[in-house]
């Protein structure tokens, strides 16, 4: 099962490679539709990420087991309204 930590890690590195995507199509070196399309995943995957984080810290606290905590699907974590 995925840790808090492993989350945070993984978290970083999809910014980091957000803000790298960014970069590559400010200097031309990606097409807008390369970048859009690798952006719509990251942020999926992100969302994804903190989602699993909040039901880990929610399970923790109210006394339950944090590892019980499961990834949700796209659709679920892309459908909350917020």
């Amino acid at each position: 099962m995925t840790d808090d930590k492993s989350l945070f890690s993984r978290i970083d590195e999809l910014v980091a490679e957000e803000h790298e995507l960014r970069t590559k199509h400010a200097a031309g070196q990606i097409d807008d539709q390369d970048e859009r399309t690798r952006l719509q995943a990251l942020e999926v995957e992100l969302d994804q990420c903190w989602d699993l984080l909040r039901q880990r810290r929610a399970k923790r606290e109210f006394g339950e087991n944090p590892e019980d905590a499961k990834a949700r699907s796209t659709d679920t974590v892309e459908g909350y309204l917020g």
